[in-house]
């Protein structure tokens, strides 16, 4: 039998172990909770499948699948039904016939021969470490009424934990059959959930230790399921309090920024479509790479093929970089993807393969994955900033505008109070020609450059001429020209 003293008892799905904290105490008992076809036997037969790994017997209790069709679905996927022990008290388990036909238990025979003795002689004779019943709810079709149905389900769970076992039994939410009062008896509740952005898995009861809290996602595979806790930001890294400046590689961008942005700070750089934002961010990266660090991009709004063309063509050496390993580029479908799905992406370039330079291009991609309200999207993406942050990783959000001239905008999405520093490019008509330009709105850890300067993408990449002390109302996409003699009144104005 599992000792008293083991730790935890993993579930075999890594993300709901980290979710619980290692996975679920020993010899306690469980429930899963859920509507129809949520995943909740499959959750069960990883917990089983991980028992038999461990050299544990495991017992899978049977109340209502038919057992050829339970084995055959699990083998499926991959579990070892051969490995698992079966007690099938499914509704005519015992009164198969030729011609297929089955009988369903009736309560007074139930009474007679209470269902759940027949499952205290398969314990007994299995002995086993962990057990699954599936679904515990069955029994309150073949109990004579409430009471009785608690009074077996208490009994009977008594009966597991003075066994050693560990226990998961699973229950499923409908408006006929109140599951609420199933609570008091068990240890813990998984619940798993499907909301408009996707299937959820929370854990809102678990005694003996904290757990992490919140919606996390989880998805069925064909290996099973796939679990994706919620991005947790962590602790910030120690440090001497002195922040490290990550130069742009193009001195102007750099002045603009009074030497560049802060390693372990988050910049949003905004502008309009076709302005060039992707390609400035990418400047922070190549010039990273010259360093060896290792950047990661997640395209959220053009493919992987567009991006490698059109950063070759300006003179950004992907394909070195990409063949050095300093920069990785991911395409991400976004509408394929929950957040946390997408954390777990993040998480792993960071923790796993020491990325120190994160892009999300762009954040009105990434808002797709959440289908769901702003708040939602503003709460995702400020734990995913805070986690860049508390690991020292720098992060670079690219955030389109919708107005190409007009008016100003520092962000779409709202989300220029997560930014340390906010960088912005904007289209001009001058003379009936279209122009770009370049400032710095926000930054938190220094000063900056106050003026506004013009900003060309080349065939050998970026170049940002002398502030345009020429024009005014620049942020309105249609600047004035002023003549010299304006200009010099103008800054005799300033001087006094």
């Amino acid at each position: 039998m599992t000792s008293p003293t083991a730790e935890r008892a993993s579930t075999g799905i890594a993300g709901l172990d980290e979710i619980l904290s290692g996975g679920l105490v020993p010899e306690r008992s469980y429930m899963i909770r859920g509507q129809a076809g949520s995943g909740k036997t499959i959750l069960s037969l990883h917990f089983l499948q991980q028992g038999v790994d461990e050299g544990e017997t495991a017992l899978f209790v049977n109340l209502e699948e038919d057992l050829r069709d339970l084995k055959a679905n699990a083998a499926a996927l991959g579990f070892d039904t051969d490995a698992i022990e079966f007690l099938d008290l499914s509704p005519g388990a015992d009164a198969f016939v030729e011609d297929e036909s089955y009988e369903v238990f009736e309560p007074a025979e139930v009474e007679r021969e209470p269902l759940t003795d027949r499952i205290v002689e398969g314990v007994t004779a299995v002995d086993p470490d962990r057990v699954v019943v599936d679904p515990l709810t069955q029994l309150r079709f073949l109990l004579s009424d409430d009471y009785q149905f608690r009074k077996q389900v208490v009994g009977f769970m008594r009966f597991l934990k003075d066994r050693g076992a560990t226990v998961l039994f699973t229950v499923q939410n409908t408006e006929s059959l109140p599951t609420d009062d199933l609570e008091f008896i068990t240890d813990g509740t998984i619940r798993l959930d499907a909301a408009s952005y996707g299937k959820t898995v929370s854990v809102p009861k678990f005694r003996g230790s904290a757990t992490q809290g919140g919606d996390h996602a989880y998805r069925v595979t064909d290996s099973g399921i796939e679990v994706y806790p919620a991005l947790q930001p962590g602790v910030r890294n120690a440090g001497d309090g002195r922040f490290e400046q990550i130069s742009s590689g193009i001195p102007e961008v750099d002045e603009l920024l009074h030497g560049g942005i802060e390693r372990g700070t988050v910049s949003i750089v905004s502008g309009p479509t076709g302005v060039g934002k992707t390609t400035l961010s990418t400047q922070f990266m190549k010039e990273a790479a010259g360093r060896g660090e290792r950047s990661v991009i997640y395209l959220f709004e053009e493919t992987r093929g567009t991006f490698l063309a059109r950063s070759r063509a300006v003179n950004i050496p992907v394909d070195q970089m990409m063949e050095k390993g300093t920069l990785e580029v991911v395409e991400v479908e976004a509408l394929e993807r929950s957040p946390q799905e997408f954390a777990r992406m993040v998480r792993d370039e960071v923790e796993g393969r020491d990325a120190d330079i994160v892009m999300i291009d762009g954040i009105s991609g990434y808002r797709l994955t959440l289908r769901g309200g702003d708040d939602q999207m503003l709460q995702q993406i400020h734990a995913l900033g805070r986690y860049l942050k508390n690991a020292g990783v720098t992060g670079i959000f690219v955030d389109e505008t919708r107005n190409v001239t007009g008016e100003f905008q520092a962000t779409m999405e709202n989300v220029s109070y997560l930014a340390d520093n906010i960088l912005f490019l904007r289209h001009l008509e001058v003379d009936g020609e279209i122009r770009k330009a370049i400032g710095v709105l926000k930054k938190r850890t220094s000063d900056f450059e106050r003026t506004i300067r013009e900003f060309k993408i080349t065939e050998h990449g970026i170049t940002v001429g002398e502030p345009m002390s020429g024009l005014r109302g620049i942020l309105s996409g249609t600047p004035e020209v002023l003549d010299r003699e304006r200009r010099g009144a103008e800054r005799g104005d300033r001087d006094e």
